[in-house]
């Protein structure tokens, strides 16, 4: 490459942008000895090791140093420190008026798209016909420079590409790929193949001419995997695009949007069923085998209106988005949500962000934003990118929630963003850690709309050694934080497993889930679709824990190294590193380390070398840098070149990834090794003890479930034929109450009575119903001789009927209303006969965590009776023994005792009153979410 004519190696300019580079790098230890040599032909990625979020931390400095404002573009497009030197001469200084705000474009009447609307097509449809003129979404570019697309607009675009597409043959369920950038072109792409019968599928455009070969082969596999029958490209992308297609022999065709759009033929409207597929979401950075989750319209609506319920969504919204429009949060989160609900949608380059991260907080404040969304990494950039000078007058009092998702959400990050921009009107309640993943479309939990993020402390010992997340004493520097991602959302579940089943409250295992929008599996990649399921369960590879109905995810399952929101595997770095020179084959390892200076996760190389002279040392690292830059799109973070027998193994000989991790992070590498035998038997050890335990705890969950089982039946044989033989009630109440007991003593069980039974006890108990357990607790715990009130279902068992009957428990129909009255009128007579009445108002109980909604009964007979209830709060029992699981778990429940509650009055009214006012008491207290809010 020749020197531009205009600039010299000693100019000031040049010298400024080395220095500014040096410093960059040398903070950011990105490699271990910067060469004296690196200078303006030095290559930005593979010479200098600056990856996406460190180039934007350049661009920064270099704005500052040189008090300029660089073009976006240039942060992919710019190869070396030469290219930014170049456009110095032409870069101008930025004069918008950053406080101004612009006029609102949620002006004018609109609804969220209807109930009955089954696909995106018919979304679309019905905006551009109730009211196309509404502004659907605003393309800004962060130099007072937008575009508005209304729904009109967008309608008639993408149905200009419908022609496009049919006239070039594409048939119906043919799969379309899209590499667009963030532009209007985009948008009428991907309705534009809805429209035409086809599967949108979007893939991400090439970002540097560096990185061509790479992204060619990237992109290759994953439309080799859809069988992509045609590719929407960019003009200026379009010799990317025919190359791909000479790789690719089912790409029958390449267009630009405009050509499409040039087709003058009509064709007949194509209307797709609700199950069938609306687009395929290829997860980041596999390329040896990608991974194309299949989403069915069905899937994408019921996760939006899931979203849109949790978030209150609505047309008065403003969603501000930066998200790369091929990636779940940005496609379904971001833009096709604010489409369903008729929010208008204000989008930026995701350049534009990294360049810039106050363009985002800016563009909030100027379309006075409710809603917007982005990884954890954006955050950080945020606070450790963005001066207090650039942001004078920032007003972010408009967001109702910013979701903060796609990878792990850190506490610290969490606690600072909302300490600092606190002055700007940014209210801690609005930013919402979630959890979601695209095999669940986006979204999978978020926590309750205006709640500060919860912030959980954990011991470390006890997570780590025996898999419980136990409070952390306050004095416990050690502790470990998590930050709660929420509760499920609406129609959807998680459950925490082992290999015993599911576990109970504050217990660390994989995430599973189910729901409406869970995928029916990966495109074309049966092997990986049978890993994903488990029965109708689908496994996330996360691992987390529930506590009070709050999901907490830990950590992952598998390997998988997320930076800035994507995923990287590490099994294809380490076999490219694998193939250098003096590198031992099988004996690299490939793990991510937190960064909390950035927010996201390092990438480190663990590789083993025989080589021990410095110089060789040097070139082989950089041999394996290079080998790693393609896939990482940057060098590697660390790069540790290690003796043989370092890297852990297992005894069958494969990867420790989590023991390398451990080792890298405990400083150990640098320890000289210890004799052969040493290394063997320490690594046979740390090898052994982690499968004994596992073996430890899965032996003893089983020989604990046996003996509990073995408890009940004891228990049963003997009580069932006692209580139907003894006379007198009171007889076998007493041995009711010391067979309930003993039972929990035997299972070793401890309940704790919080509060005391008052003097004289109230005539109504009522109780939460959370575990098949519920009965034997209250049977237990209750003085004197109560009165059950169980489901008419029981009255007929074998088993159940005679021995409810002998304890003279009244059974109701919840079923048919007029047998309902009689058997509520059989229970109003016991209360006036004074008897003591236990309810259980929710009528059922569910696997998840949350209080149902209460029947009126118990309240009714209150009212007319003037009686006072007392409610009592279990806690504990549904992590012991949940529904549809009969594998029992040990742990404690705790009984509370409440005070009485008397109703008002005698009316229907005073009833429903007092039911609400009881519930409330219970649900304050069970340590759960409201199912009804949920």
């Amino acid at each position: 490459m020749e020197q531009p004519s205009d600039v010299r190696s000693g100019d000031d300019a040049g010298d400024t942008l080395v220095r500014v580079a040096s410093d960059l790098a040398g903070e950011l230890h990105t490699r271990r000895h910067i060469a004296q040599h690196l200078g303006l032909q030095s290559s930005l990625e593979r010479d200098w090791g600056f990856d996406s979020l460190s180039r934007a931390e350049l661009f920064l400095r270099v704005e500052r140093a040189f008090a300029v404002r660089l073009p976006e573009r240039l942060l992919g497009e710019a190869e070396t420190l030469w290219d930014l030197e170049a456009a110095l001469a032409n870069a101008g200084r930025a004069t918008l008026s950053r406080t101004t705000i612009q006029r609102r474009i949620t002006e004018g009447e609109a609804k969220p798209a209807p109930a009955d609307a089954g696909t995106l097509n018919d979304v679309l449809s019905w905006h551009a016909s109730k009211h196309g003129e509404r502004v659907h979404i605003v393309l800004w570019d962060g130099d007072d420079a937008q575009t508005s697309i209304t729904y009109r607009d967008l309608a008639e675009s993408a149905d200009s590409v419908a022609r496009g597409l049919r006239q070039a043959g594409l048939q119906p369920g043919e799969q379309v790929a899209i590499m667009l950038p963030t532009s209007d072109a985009f948008f009428a792409a991907f309705f534009g193949t809805l429209f035409a019968g086809g599967v949108p599928t979007p893939i991400y455009p090439p970002a540097r001419p560096s990185q061509l070969e790479e992204h060619l082969r990237r992109q290759a596999g994953i439309l080799r995997n859809a069988s992509a029958a045609l590719l929407i490209a960019a003009p200026e992308t379009s010799a990317v695009a025919h190359m791909l297609r000479l790789q690719v022999e089912t790409v029958r065709a390449v267009f630009s949007v405009r050509e499409l759009s040039t087709a003058s033929e009509v064709w007949p409207a194509f209307h797709p069923k609700p199950h069938g597929t609306a687009l395929l979401q290829y997860t980041s950075g596999s390329t040896g085998d990608p991974k194309g989750v299949a989403l069915s319209h069905s899937n994408v609506l019921a996760n939006i209106r899931a979203m849109g319920q949790a978030m209150e969504a609505g047309p008065s919204d403003v969603f501000v988005s930066w998200l790369p429009l091929y990636h779940d949060m940005g496609l379904i989160g971001a833009w096709l949500g604010s489409l369903y609900y008729a929010a208008p949608l204000v989008v930026m380059s995701p350049i534009t962000f990294l360049v810039r991260p106050a363009e985002w907080l800016w563009a909030i404040h100027r379309h006075r934003a409710t809603l917007s969304a982005a990884p954890n990494f954006a955050f950080e950039l945020c606070l450790n990118k963005i001066e207090d000078h650039s942001i004078v007058g920032l007003d972010l009092r408009s967001l109702r929630m910013v979701a903060n998702g796609s990878e792990a959400v850190h506490p610290d990050t969490v606690r600072r963003f909302t300490a600092r921009f606190t002055q700007y009107g940014f209210r801690p309640e609005a930013l919402a850690p979630v959890y979601g993943l695209a095999e669940n479309a986006v979204g999978l939990a978020f926590p309750p709309l205006g709640r500060a993020p919860l912030i959980d402390r954990v011991s470390r010992t006890e997570l780590a050694h025996r898999g419980r997340a136990a409070s952390a004493a306050p004095e416990d520097c050690a502790a470990l934080e998590f930050v709660s991602c929420g509760r499920p959302l609406p129609g959807h579940q998680i459950r925490i497993i082992d290999a015993t089943g599911e576990l109970g409250e504050r217990v660390e295992g994989q995430l599973q889930f189910r729901g409406p929008s869970a995928t029916r599996g990966y495109f074309n990649n049966p092997a990986k679709t049978r890993e994903l399921f488990e029965g109708d369960w689908l496994n996330s590879g996360d691992l987390a824990y529930i506590a009070g109905g709050e999901v907490y995810v830990t950590g992952r399952s598998k390997d998988i190294i997320i930076r800035a929101g994507r995923h990287i595997y590490p099994e294809e770095i380490e076999a490219a590193i694998d193939d250098v020179e003096g590198v031992r084959k099988g004996c690299v390892a490939v793990f991510g380390i937190p960064d909390p200076a950035r927010g996201t996760e390092r990438v480190v190389v663990l590789a083993e070398t025989h080589e021990t002279d410095p110089a060789a040392l040097a070139d082989l690292r950089r041999r394996v840098e290079d080998a790693a830059t393609p896939l990482l799109d940057a060098p590697p973070d660390e790069v540790a070149l290690v003796p043989p027998r370092t890297v852990p193994k297992t005894s069958s000989g494969k990867l420790r990834r989590t023991s390398a991790r451990d080792l890298f992070s405990r400083g150990r590498l640098a320890h000289r090794p210890r004799p052969l035998w040493q290394q063997l038997l320490r690594l046979g050890i740390a090898a052994f003890l982690p499968e004994l335990r596992r073996i430890a705890h899965t032996l003893g969950e089983y020989l604990y479930a046996s003996w509990w089982w073995s408890v009940v039946v004891a228990i049963g044989v003997f009580l069932w034929p006692t209580l139907v033989l003894l006379p007198g009630t009171r007889r076998r109440w007493t041995v009711m109450h010391y067979a309930a007991r003993a039972a929990f003593r035997l299972m070793d069980i401890q309940i704790q009575l919080i509060g005391e039974w008052p003097k004289t006890m109230s005539p109504i108990i009522v109780s939460n119903h959370a575990s098949y357990l519920d009965g034997l607790v209250l049977a237990a715990v209750i003085p004197g001789e109560p009165v059950f009130i169980a489901k008419k279902e029981l009255e007929s068992q074998f088993f159940a009927g005679p021995f409810l009957r002998r304890l003279r428990a009244l059974f109701v129909d919840r079923a048919d209303p007029e047998g309902g009255i009689t058997d509520l009128n059989k229970a109003l007579e016991a209360a006036k006969a004074g008897k003591m009445l236990v309810f259980l108002p929710e009528g059922t109980f569910t696997r998840a965590p949350g209080l149902l909604p209460f029947r009126l009964g118990a309240f009714v007979i209150a009212a007319q009776q003037h009686l006072d209830i007392l409610p009592i709060t279990l806690r504990g029992t549904r992590s012991i023994l949940r529904s549809d699981q009969w594998f029992p778990r040990h742990g404690a429940i705790s009984v509370q005792i409440g005070s009485p509650v008397s109703p008002a009055g005698g009316e229907f009214t005073d009833a429903a009153l007092l039911r609400n006012k009881v519930r409330a008491t219970i649900l304050a207290a069970c340590g759960e979410p409201d199912a009804i809010e949920g």
